[in-house]
Order: C-alpha cells, then sequence, then structure tokens
C-alpha cells in the first residue's frame, strides 16, 4: 500500500514539474507584472497626493494676493500654478480668480492671456464657460462684437444658460440691435431661477427696452 502510495506521490511530482516546466514562467511573469503594477499605481497615487498638496498650498497664496488686490503677485503665482500644476482643479480655479482681478485691475492683455488659457485647458465645462463669459466682457468693453459673440457660442454649459443669454443681449444692444437684445434677455430672465439675485438685473434690460417678461403671457394668449 505504500508502494502504491510511493507511486502517487511521485507520479504527481512529475506532473507538477513538467506543469512548471511548461507555465513556470508565464506565472513568474505574470505575478511581476502584477506586482510592478501595484508598486506603479501606490507611486502614482502619492505622487498625484502630492502634487494636489503643493498646488493647494499655491492657491492659498494665490487667494491671499487677491484678496489685497496684488496684480501683480497674483499674476506670478498664476504663472507657477500654470507651469507645475497644469492638470489640477487649483489651476482651473487659480486661472479665473487671476483673470478677474487683471480685468478688474485694467490688465486687460494680461486677463485675456490668463482667461484664454483656461477656456482651451480646463477639464471641466463649467470653468471653460465662466472663462469665455468673461472673455466676452472684455472683448465687448473693448468693442469687439464678434469676438465676444463667438465666444460665448462656445460657453455652453448648461448652468450658465441664463448667464450667457444675458451676456449676448448686452453684446447685440451694443451693436444697436435692439429687437435681438431683448430676445436674448427674455431667453436670460427665462433660464435664471426666480432665486438669483441677478434675474432682477435682466428683468430691469428688459423692461429698459420697453419689454416686460411678466406680459408675456398675455401677448402670447389668443
Amino acid at each position: 500500500m505504500a508502494k502504491n502510495l510511493d507511486l502517487e506521490e511521485q507520479e504527481q511530482l512529475d506532473q507538477l514539474k513538467a506543469f512548471w516546466a511548461r507555465y513556470g514562467s508565464l506565472i513568474l511573469l505574470t505575478v511581476a507584472l502584477a506586482l510592478g503594477t501595484f508598486a506603479g499605481w501606490s507611486f502614482y497615487k502619492n505622487w498625484k497626493s502630492g502634487q494636489e498638496a503643493k498646488a493647494g498650498a499655491l492657491f492659498d497664496d494665490l487667494e491671499t494676493a487677491v484678496k489685497a488686490g496684488d496684480v501683480d503677485k497674483t499674476t506670478r503665482v498664476f504663472s507657477d500654478m500654470r507651469d507645475h500644476f497644469p492638470r489640477t482643479a487649483y489651476a482651473e480655479q487659480s486661472a479665473l480668480l487671476a483673470g478677474k482681478l487683471q480685468a478688474d485691475k485694467g490688465k486687460a492683455e494680461a486677463a485675456v492671456a490668463t482667461l484664454t488659457w483656461a477656456a482651451e485647458h480646463a477639464s471641466d465645462t463649467e470653468y471653460r464657460t465662466m472663462a469665455r463669459l468673461r472673455l466676452a466682457g472684455i472683448a465687448l468693453d473693448q468693442k469687439k462684437y464678434d469676438d465676444a459673440l463667438k465666444l460665448l457660442a462656445a460657453a455652453d454649459a448648461q448652468e450658465f444658460v441664463g448667464l450667457v443669454a444675458d451676456r449676448r443681449g448686452d453684446v447685440l444692444l451694443a451693436q444697436g440691435k435692439k429687437d435681438e437684445a431683448k430676445v436674448a434677455y427674455l431667453q436670460a430672465w427665462k433660464a435664471l431661477d426666480p432665486s438669483v439675485e441677478y434675474r432682477v438685473i435682466t428683468e430691469s434690460k428688459l423692461t429698459a427696452l420697453g419689454a416686460s417678461p411678466s406680459e408675456e403671457p398675455a401677448k402670447a394668449a389668443p
């Protein structure tokens, strides 16, 4: 009986040796790849976490500069953010903050460069739309009406439909196209939530043009 068991064990051992001879290298390679992938993923997570932490600290510096109205420092800090951490959400937020301050301080050229970067590189549609809205405002101030309308046409985040339509109305009004401006303002008024304070401003623009959204249902009735 013991001899039979020895023969069975020997046969199993021979089968195991044959199996390893055939598949051993592949198994070891698979294990090595799995371990390498895990190590690489861990490294990436740690690297990304470190990038976010550094970008967050830089964003704090930018916010401080913006609150102080220091446009030169804000521009420098944003440049560092853009150059070293362009793929973080902090970079997108920094561009919007820096661009607004630059525009408010009369640095239109710098504001256009900053906001254009956000419009082209921001990963979120909302950030790209906000950047284009502000760029359109600058273009309107510079009487570059066609440029403003092109920017607004590309500002397609659903959350900003009302504000985009309102800005389009401003551009059309500046061009002397009052009827088209009324249509845009009415579209904006309908799209803006009643709880949004800016809706009152849009309504005042309509009123100034001799149109009132509250009268529309009566006009539409047969």
